[in-house]
C-alpha cells in the first residue's frame, strides 16, 4: 500500500469525466421525479383497484422484478455498445411502463396495471445503473466518490416527484383520469427527457473510451482507500442485497399503514420524499467516508442504521408523521451506506472488461431481493402488522456483518 493519490495524480480523462459527470447528473435528475412516482402511489392504485391490502406489495414487487430483468438487457446491451445506448433504452422503456399505468388506471384493468409496472421497473434499473458509468473514468482513490455524485443528484426530483402527487392527481382529474394516475404523468415525462439527454449529450461514452484507452485496473495507483478482494464481488453483492430488502419491504408499506391511521397522500407523500432525500442526498458524504475510512466501516454501518430505523418503525404510534419520517429518513440513509460501500466493493473487484456484464447480474439479485421484500411486506402487514415488519427488517439488516466478515483484503 501507497499513500494517498496527490491530485497530480489523478486520472489522465479528467475532462472527460467532469462531462460524463455533468450529463450523468442531468440524466438523474429527471429520473428521480420518475423513479419517485411509483414509490409513492403504486401500493394506493393497487390497494384501490383491488380492494384488499394483501397484495398492496404487488406493485413493488412487479416494478422491481422487471428492474431485474432490465438489468441483465442494459449491462448486456452496455457491455456490447457501451453505456450511452444501454443507459438510453432503459429510461425510454421506463417512460413506456409509465404510460401503461396511466392506461390501466383510465380502464380500471388491474391485469394491465401489473404488467406496465413491471415494465415500468426498468426505469429504477437504469436509474441505479447509471452510477457505474459515473466510476468507469474515475481514479479510483475517489471511486466512491464519484458513485455517490450520480446517486445525489436523484435527489432534487426524487423530493420533488411525491410532494408534486397532489398537484399531479388534480392534473389528472381535469383531463378525466384517476387521481392517482396523476404522478406517473409525471414519471413518463421525466423518463422520456432522461433518455433523450444521454442520447445526445454522454459523448464520450465512459466505457467505450475506458475501453479504448485500454485502462486495465492494475495500472491505476492502490492506497489505502482502494484496497483489493480476494473474496471478489460476492460481499459487496450481499451488502446491496440485504440493505435494498430491508429497505423495500419496510418502505412499500409505509404509506398503506399511513392511509390506515387517516393520512392522506400529502402525508404519505411527504415521507415518502424525506425517504428519497435521505437515499440519495447524503451521497457525497457517503462515498467521503467510503474513500476515507474504507469499504467495509460503512457497510457495518448500514447495518447499524437500518436496524435504528425498524426499531423506532415498529414502536411509532401511527398518527406520528414525525416519527415515520424519522424512521424511513434512516432506512434511506442506511440503505445509501449500503449501495455506496457495496457499490465500490464490487468495482474495485471486477475487471475492466467483465465489469459492465458482471455489474448489470449483480444488479438482477438487488432487484430480485427488492421484489421479494415488496411481496413479502404486504403478507406480512396483512397477517402480523406493520411493527412486526419493521422490526423484523431491522433484524435481517444485522446480516450484513457475516458479509462484510467474508471480505478479504489483500
Amino acid at each position: 500500500m501507497t499513500s494517498a493519490t496527490p491530485a497530480a495524480a489523478a486520472s489522465p480523462h479528467a475532462r472527460a469525466q467532469r462531462r460524463v459527470l455533468t450529463v450523468l447528473v442531468v440524466a438523474q435528475i429527471l429520473s428521480g421525479a420518475g423513479l419517485a412516482a411509483g414509490v409513492t402511489v403504486g401500493a394506493l392504485l393497487a390497494q384501490e383497484m383491488l380492494g384488499s391490502t394483501d397484495l398492496a406489495g404487488l406493485p413493488s414487487t412487479l416494478a422491481t422484478a422487471g428492474s431485474a430483468l432490465a438489468s441483465i438487457s442494459i449491462g448486456r446491451l452496455s457491455h456490447a455498445r457501451g453505456r450511452r445506448p444501454g443507459l438510453a433504452a432503459g429510461y425510454l422503456t421506463g417512460a413506456i411502463g409509465s404510460a401503461g399505468v396511466i392506461a390501466a388506471a383510465a380502464l380500471d384493468n388491474p391485469v394491465l396495471l401489473f404488467v406496465a409496472l413491471f415494465v415500468y421497473g426498468a426505469g429504477t434499473a437504469t436509474n441505479m445503473q447509471a452510477r457505474y458509468a459515473g466510476a468507469d473514468l474515475a481514479d479510483p482513490a475517489h471511486r466512491a466518490r464519484a458513485v455517490s455524485t450520480v446517486l445525489v443528484a436523484t435527489t432534487l426530483g426524487g423530493v420533488a416527484g411525491p410532494n408534486l402527487a397532489a398537484p399531479t392527481g388534480h392534473l389528472a382529474q381535469a383531463v378525466g383520469l384517476p387521481e392517482l394516475a396523476g404522478v406517473f404523468m409525471l414519471s413518463g415525462l421525466a423518463y422520456a427527457l432522461a433518455a433523450l439527454v444521454l442520447a445526445v449529450w454522454l459523448r464520450p461514452d465512459p466505457l467505450v473510451l475506458a475501453r479504448a484507452e485500454d485502462l486495465p485496473q492494475a495500472a491505476q495507483p492502490v492506497t489505502e482507500a482502494t484496497p483489493r478482494y480476494r473474496s471478489g464481488p460476492l460481499p459487496g453483492a450481499l451488502i446491496m442485497v440485504l440493505t435494498q430488502l430491508v429497505m423495500v419491504a419496510i418502505m412499500t408499506m409505509t404509506p398503506v399503514h399511513m392511509s390506515h391511521h387517516g393520512h392522506g397522500t400529502a402525508a404519505a407523500g411527504l415521507v415518502i420524499a424525506i425517504h428519497i432525500g435521505a437515499m440519495y442526498l447524503p451521497s457525497p458524504l457517503t462515498g467521503w467516508l467510503v474513500d476515507r475510512y474504507g469499504r467495509i466501516t460503512l457497510a457495518i454501518g448500514a447495518g447499524a442504521t437500518l436496524l435504528a430505523s425498524g426499531i423506532i418503525a415498529a414502536t411509532a404510534p401511527g398518527d406520528s408523521v414525525a416519527l415515520l419520517a424519522l424512521s424511513l429518513a434512516l432506512l434511506g440513509l442506511g440503505w445509501n451506506f449500503g449501495l455506496v460501500s457495496g457499490t465500490a466493493i464490487i468495482t474495485d473487484a471486477v475487471p475492466l472488461a467483465t465489469r459492465a456484464k458482471t455489474q448489470g447480474s449483480i444488479d438482477v439479485s438487488v432487484a430480485i431481493a427488492g421484489a421479494t421484500g415488496g411481496l413479502a411486506s404486504g403478507v406480512v402487514v396483512g397477517t402480523a402488522g406493520y411493527p412486526v415488519l419493521a422490526l423484523a427488517g431491522g433484524i435481517l439488516a444485522l446480516a450484513i456483518l457475516p458479509a462484510v466478515a467474508a471480505i478479504k483484503p489483500n
